[in-house]
């Protein structure tokens, strides 16, 4: 059911709770007449992102529903298998990875794209179509999730769970989240965010709309004295500090906390050694995102152990896309070491930041770190690096208005120009061509797009002659898919279509480039091959409005009317800010004889 059929009365019928301690929250939840748990091993899901990071909460879910679903519903995790093993990547022996893709594959020095953003949306829909899937294919009847910690979520939870407010009908699964007052607080404008970023779901915006508000009042008694009494205060304060630990240092309770902080700074640090090691034994590829670099950062060798543990979470992290955690494992390995103690630590967690700035739309932040780092290194390479991410920064990444050309042109040019001087020819060769590619974007922004096509064309040439057949497949592939975008900007269709069937051949799962290969076709006057590639793309991944709309498009000017009017809806129920879908549907039915429903339209 969409969020325009439900209407504002079951809009409010799923639950927020607010309180400041867990217990208080507990204590409320138990007096509520809630239905069965949507896994009955899952009563509550704690989304604090110390404990796993991004996807705490969701992977959670996933990991108690998809057992039982690949026995009863194999077909349903098949569907939905890119989501799955992305936040619960656990489940990688017992779910086959069969949409693997260049960049998925990349080893990290030869990883040269990164992900949008805004793919944690994408992913955040596919995972409430798999749930609602499951809900419906069961015929569990109605379900409640509990989800508490929310406000101490990482950003992809919190997205997640606002997906699920907004599409979810609380007939069928009732959403309880949980948290402090903070959860409430509406999103503030941030200024250094440039304008017409693309903002996810809104987690307070969603919890106002389509929640009713609870007060979880404080509950009277300490629960920590009742359960260590006639202990003596030495040995439950120990208690309460391993406890607190044990925990992985999410634990609300003032008492715990005091505990920790009275502990001898060696004692805290042999039980955060402690807890990493029982939890690196598990094998859980998710913890290593959360609660154990956590424990390694404050155990006893952060420069050591913690500093790996937190460089391999946040390249994990940027690898997938999720920025904001990446910059937070960035700022804490920062927090360990200056330019100064140790040059190459200190960049090792600068270096992911102008990327994950860039990608959130935080431009200024971006080129404030590039500014860092170039007064703090004469290291060629990492000059090139910055030069580079400035360059992209004032060509892509800036609002339209805000956008320099010129400007990028100098930056990407001082990166070709230390990049020619490598002494190694293969880096060489990558670092020139690599460049020479930002340098073909630029100029097809200033407008020259036969320029931009004679350096990719020239750049693809050069790799061949340089490099061995095995190496840099990745960047290879994002070469032909510019030169093939460049070819159908200059209307030499033809050469553009051979050029994308090529790069579909040695990246079959990539979506996006079936994507722009139906785009291709739709303008060539090939409905039914374009048809076939949206198709393609829905199998490849999760669904995102742009899809829908185009095939809606598709469908409409084809005469099939009620395939179209499906898409259009379905655009809106995964971007009800989709504006020209709304006029698109508007049109559709005008012609149909609903002037109420164009009207309202």
């Amino acid at each position: 059911m969409s969020t325009a059929q439900r209407g504002s009365a079951d809009a409010h019928r799923h639950l927020v709770l607010v309180g400041e301690r867990r217990r208080d929250r507990a204590a409320h939840r138990a007096a509520l007449s809630l239905p069965e748990p949507v896994a009955p091993a899952l009563p509550v899901i704690d989304a604090h992102r110390r404990l796993r990071g991004p996807y705490t909460a969701a992977g959670t879910l996933i990991r108690a529903l998809v057992p039982d679903a690949l026995v009863h519903h194999p077909e349903l995790v098949a569907a939905h298998e890119v989501e799955i093993l992305t936040v619960a990547p656990e489940l990688r022996d017992r779910v086959p990875a069969t949409l693997e893709t260049l960049t998925s594959l990349a080893v990290p020095e030869e990883r040269t794209r990164f992900y949008s953003a805004m793919r944690t949306g994408r992913l955040a829909h596919g995972l409430m179509e798999f749930l609602g899937g499951l809900i419906t294919t069961a015929g569990w009847g109605t379900r409640s999730l509990v989800v508490d910690d929310l406000d101490q979520a990482d950003p992809t939870d919190r997205e997640f769970v606002a997906v699920l407010l907004r599409r979810m009908d609380p007939e069928v699964l009732t959403v309880v989240v949980g948290g402090t007052a903070r959860l409430l607080d509406p999103t503030p404008v941030d200024p250094l965010v440039e304008p017409g970023t693309p903002r996810g779901e809104d987690l307070s915006a969603a919890l106002r709309r389509f929640c009713r508000q609870l007060e979880a009042t404080a509950v009277d008694g300490d629960a920590t004295a009742e359960q260590s009494a006639g202990q003596g205060q030495l040995s439950q304060s120990t208690a309460l500090a391993a406890r607190y630990v044990a925990g992985d240092a999410t634990d609300d309770d003032p008492a715990a906390l005091a505990a920790y902080a009275d502990l001898p700074v060696q004692r805290r640090r042999q039980l955060h050694d402690s807890r990493a090691e029982a939890l690196e034994r598990t094998g859980e590829r998710s913890l290593a995102l959360g609660a154990i670099p956590y424990h390694r950062e404050h155990g006893s060798d952060p420069l050591g152990a913690g500093a790996q543990a937190l460089a391999e979470a946040m390249d994990a992290c940027m690898l997938l896309g999720f920025y904001d955690a990446t910059l937070d494992f960035c700022r804490r390995g920062r927090a360990l070491v200056d330019w100064e103690q140790d040059h190459d630590l200190r960049w090792k967690f600068t270096s992911k930041m102008p990327t994950s700035f860039s990608a959130l739309g935080r431009a200024v932040e971006a080129e404030a770190v590039c500014d860092e780092a170039r007064a703090h290194t004469r290291n060629p390479k990492i000059h090139i690096q910055c030069a580079y991410a400035t360059s992209m920064l004032y060509t892509r990444h800036r609002d339209l208005s805000r956008r320099d050309h010129q400007r990028a042109m100098a930056w990407i040019n001082e990166a070709i120009a230390i990049a020619s001087l490598l002494p190694d020819p293969k880096d060489r060769a990558f670092n020139t061509v690599f460049h020479n590619n930002g340098l073909a974007l630029i100029e097809g922004h200033l407008g020259h797009p036969q320029r931009a096509l004679e350096l990719v064309t020239a750049g693809l040439a050069e790799l061949d002659r340089e490099l061995g057949a095995g190496e840099h497949h990745l960047h290879r592939s994002v070469l032909r898919h510019n030169r093939a975008q460049v070819l159908t900007g200059l209307g030499r269709l033809d050469e553009a279509l051979e050029e994308y069937r090529a790069v579909i051949a040695v990246d079959p799962h990539y979506p996006e480039y079936h994507f722009d290969l139906g785009n291709l076709l739709r303008r060539m006057g090939r409905q039914s091959e374009a048809a076939a590639a949206y198709e393609t793309v829905l199998r490849l991944g999760p669904a995102f409005p742009e899809l829908y709309y185009n095939r809606g498009d598709l469908r409409n000017g084809a005469g099939d009317v009620e395939a179209a009017l499906a898409d259009f809806d379905y655009v809106l129920e995964l971007d009800p800010g989709f504006l020209d879908a709304y006029v698109n549907r508007a049109g559709i039915l005008l012609d149909l004889g609903d002037l109420e429903g164009a009207e309202r339209d």
